[in-house]
């Protein structure tokens, strides 16, 4: 079980990684929910395996760098990138042959968590955080000055501040990224994928490097292959959160005959048509509802227009904080706001 869970974290980190550098929101989520269940059933992190650990918590993070709402530490004043600065240092030790790299990332991670704060006006935040971030070393001065000037401008669009934007940030962890997986090329899930690719006469180089023409029937398959481990990872955190709760590990189960079980199945399989499940045959659809938009879903999309423009919605799902939605959702909810405005 820990060997094949170790095969497991490195091919969630390597699927984590891919939909961060091609910005696709919707994936980026689905695997940041296996990859987190899988590092939270982790007793303790073995040494190999303390980067793909400490680079999803960073991903994760930084993906929700701009949502000073959400918190990732106990300390409810730590913002999602400062909790993600925690992490780029453990990275950081973890290595030592990217210094130049490492020292952008950090500088950058550093300005943006100073910068969130700003565009959300909140300066006496920014002027707190800065006094965390930075030790009375004679190398950080010189930023450190440099940002206390600007918070009390409270201009969040001066030209440092520019000059070290948040796409400059997400651009440089993508580069990072590259490193990463070149070096972990390795991978035992891919290198498997890509005999089973190659036995069944697609190509390996194909399938690696670019799409490839495959049948429905096992493209569907495929799909639901995935969807199942997913499922199964999800099933068994919250089988665990179940135990803890109860106290009963023996007598921790679901009723399988209960139509709440196989819907909760079907939502986690992904089957939106109505599905003959159970000995019983219930009958069970789980389709995607229309869901109203929120106050706080408005003012994301008017944040993310603001900062990619309008067009970009992959982009704005991606750094943006919303509920269920896709890119499409994102343009249609834009066209509305356009009118009523």
């Amino acid at each position: 079980e820990a060997v094949a869970a170790e095969w497991m974290l490195e091919f969630a980190c390597s699927c984590l990684c891919r939909h961060f550098s091609e910005q696709e929101g919707p994936e980026f989520r689905r695997w940041r929910d296996v990859a987190q269940a899988l590092i939270n059933g982790l007793s303790q992190i073995p040494p190999h395996q303390k980067k793909p650990v400490y680079l999803c918590q960073l991903l994760i993070r930084v993906a929700q760098g701009k949502n000073l709402g959400l918190k990732f530490e106990n300390d409810k004043r730590i913002s999602p990138l400062e909790s993600a600065l925690s992490f780029w240092t453990l990275l950081e030790r973890e290595e030592m042959n990217l210094e130049k790299l490492h020292g952008d990332i950090r500088r950058l991670i550093q300005i943006q968590i100073v910068a969130v704060h700003m565009e959300n006006r909140y300066f006496k935040e920014a002027a707190e955080v800065l006094e965390r971030l930075f030790t009375d070393s004679e190398s950080d001065k010189p930023l450190r000055v440099k940002l206390a000037t600007v918070i009390k401008t409270k201009d969040p669009y001066v030209p440092l501040l520019q000059s070290f934007s948040y796409s400059l940030l997400i651009c440089k962890i993508k580069s990072y990224i590259e490193l990463f997986m070149k070096e972990n090329e390795t991978n035992f899930l891919i290198q498997e994928a890509t005999k089973q690719v190659v036995s069944k006469g697609l190509g390996a180089a194909a399938w690696q490097n670019g799409p490839v023409e495959v049948n429905e029937n096992d493209k569907s398959d495929l799909e639901t292959k995935q969807r199942f481990v997913s499922s199964i990872i999800l099933l068994r955190d919250m089988l665990g959160q179940q135990h803890e709760t109860y106290g009963r590990m023996q007598n921790c189960c679901l009723d399988v005959d209960s139509s709440l079980f196989w819907m909760y199945i079907n939502c986690l399989l992904g089957l939106d048509n109505t599905q003959n499940v159970g000995k019983n045959e219930i009958s069970l659809a789980c389709s995607r509802k229309r869901q109203r938009w929120t106050y706080q879903e408005d003012l994301e999309l008017k944040a993310g227009v603001r900062e990619f423009g309008v067009g970009n919605w992959t982009k704005i799902l991606v750094h943006g904080n919303f509920n269920n939605r896709t890119s499409v959702m994102l343009k249609d909810r834009w066209r509305t706001l356009t009118r009523i405005d």
